[in-house]
């Protein structure tokens, strides 16, 4: 077998007959290419798969939900060297198949993707938000992180090389499955060609299965979390950044620039924000290693690989140096008959120099909990 078409389906009883209709003059243009169409059934109760059936697709039943989940399901079932998919929804151009399938292979390619954004897309086929904002930034995104050349990431119509894809360990059970396989693809160094396809607004009147916001923002966490590099990075500049410039200005006090005044008790407050966010995003990368077979670097694998009598200590001295500061505060504040105190620009040094570790120190008490569960 040449080339499996597959359609993710989930009751597609309005549409489905037309889609494996248009793919079947479209690859039966070439008497020499043998192929089959599986429906990737999801759970359809409107009787799409009997008329998919009729119409000479192979059905095969995935009971896990999701896009992501019932294209799995119909890739591994697929008999053909290649593998291509698309919805069925009646939106794409089912007569570029062939050419897809040409194109891919001729090119010995990886994947084949036909780009919405470099072929007719027409009025009502897709909304303004995802044609101007969604596509191409997250697009953008992934060429920028993953040094692609891509010119739609979210196009659902594509042609794969099986055995490549079977290397890529691809896991996404929903939308962001588009997402998935772009960039699996891209650090396998995998080829990749485009050819100009389109869109076109859906033939029928149906409830969309995509949901913009939801959606959108599950692509960009996936996007991200196969960066957790980008985080560590990020994360550790501000904190060591915003800590430098704390430190100037518990030695130097408030200086006067032109008509600025720096290093006073809003910079210093600024500058202490800045460093919590930083230490979060620090955090986050840390665990986002936990789940990914990227190396941190050294800092933070020692960190993570921290004896917990070592994490222990630094909980504990870290706890009672809070402590005293705030006793220190305490008396103070006595000794002045509980009247007010002017002691701001010193009480957020302190508070920068202390609640940055201790964030660090109770974040990698959270990232151990994790790391133990996972060995278990």
């Amino acid at each position: 077998m040449d080339l499996t078409f597959v359609f993710p389906c989930l009751n597609e009883c309005r549409t489905i007959a037309l889609c494996i209709e248009a793919v079947q003059r479209s690859l039966g243009a070439d008497p020499n290419l043998h192929y089959e169409i599986v429906v990737a059934d999801n759970g359809s109760h409107d009787g799409s798969q009997e008329i998919a059936t009729r119409h000479g697709a192979r059905v095969v039943p995935v009971p896990q939900r999701g896009y992501g989940a019932a294209l799995r399901g119909g890739i591994a079932a697929a008999q053909g060297r290649y593998v291509m998919f698309a919805d069925a929804d009646g939106t794409y151009c089912y007569e570029h198949a062939l050419e897809l399938y040409r194109t891919t292979s001729a090119a010995d390619a990886d994947m084949g993707i036909a780009s919405r954004m470099k072929g007719k897309i027409e009025a009502g086929a897709m909304p303004p938000l995802h044609r101007h904002l969604g596509t191409p930034v997250l697009t953008t995104l992934i060429n920028l992180l993953f040094k692609g050349r891509l010119s739609d990431c979210n196009s659902g119509f594509r042609c794969l090389k099986k055995t490549a894809y079977d290397t890529w360990g691809i896991r996404a059970s929903g939308m962001e499955f588009a997402s998935e396989l772009l960039i699996k693809a891209l650090k396998h160094s995998a080829s990749t060609v485009e050819i100009p396809s389109g869109l076109r607004p859906p033939p029928v009147e149906r409830t969309p299965h995509l949901r913009t916001w939801r959606d959108g923002m599950r692509h960009l966490l996936f996007i991200l979390s196969e960066r957790p590099r980008l985080f560590e990075l990020a994360g550790l500049a501000t904190i060591v950044f915003t800590s430098l410039l704390q430190a100037i200005a518990a030695c130097t006090g408030p200086v006067k620039v032109g008509s600025l005044n720096i290093f006073d008790v809003h910079s210093q407050v600024l500058l202490m924000l800045a460093g919590l966010v930083g230490t979060q995003v620090y955090m986050l990368s840390a665990v986002m290693f936990l789940q990914k077979s990227e190396s941190p670097r050294g800092i933070t694998r020692k960190l993570i690989e921290m004896d917990e009598g070592v994490l222990f200590f630094q909980l504990v001295t870290l706890m009672g140096a809070i402590c005293l500061v705030i006793g220190w505060i305490v008396l103070q504040w006595a000794r002045s008959n509980f009247a007010g105190l002017d002691i701001a620009n010193t009480l957020i040094v302190w508070m920068h120099f202390l609640a940055v570790p201790a964030m660090i120190a109770f974040g990698m008490l959270g990232v151990h909990i994790l790391r133990k569960g996972k060995m278990g």
